[in-house]
């Protein structure tokens, strides 16, 4: 394994830690419901995690409620004990065929507390993206240890490396502020 494989599997993974900071933020609601708020919750269906999106059709027919119509509906239970146990505070009314998400509309302070989660959950992501940075880095000394490169190669693998953080990081703050704003925004 060379540098550029390195940096390759790390520009992988440093998307993947992206995309999970994203799909933790579309859980958290900005004001208005959504079907993105619920669609990636999983569930327990029969012994596997999966997703709402996979099991239901989700609608949002107003602003202020959301639509989840299984198509099994022996999954009925496991989605409302995921609503219940995510962080979208709605109140879930099951029927027997569908569950009808009401969203109440957020409070200001509801709003600032939101803001502090979204913040926390930036922060993991930065934290799961310098991990990432360190077990590369970690790699390429290997290799250097190892006599398989030579000392300029070091360097220049972990400064790409570096680029690769300082991108990801960038991303992750600008949606951090993407989010904030939505969710301060009246």
């Amino acid at each position: 394994m060379g540098i550029k494989d390195i940096v390759g599997l790390t520009d992988g993974s440093m998307k993947k830690a992206v995309d999970s900071v994203l799909r933790e933020f579309a859980e958290v609601r900005t004001g208005r419901a959504h079907p993105s708020l619920v669609e990636e919750l999983h569930i327990d269906y029969y012994g596997t995690p999966t997703p709402i999106k996979q099991v239901a059709g989700v609608s949002s027919p107003d602003a202020s409620s959301i639509v989840i119509q299984p198509w099994d509906v022996s999954a009925l239970a496991e989605i409302e004990k995921a609503l219940m146990n995510s962080k979208i505070g709605g109140t879930a009314n099951n029927d027997g065929k569908v569950i009808r998400l009401v969203i109440p509309p957020l409070s200001e302070e509801r709003r600032k507390e939101l803001a502090k989660v979204v913040k926390d959950m930036a922060e993991k992501g930065r934290v799961s993206l310098r991990s990432i940075r360190r077990e590369a880095n970690e790699k390429i000394a290997k290799l250097k240890k190892d006599n398989a490169i030579a000392e300029d190669d070091n360097f220049k693998g972990q400064e790409e490396i570096q680029k690769l953080t300082d991108k990801y990081i960038k991303d992750v703050d600008m949606i951090l502020e993407k989010k904030s704003k939505d969710l301060l925004t009246i």
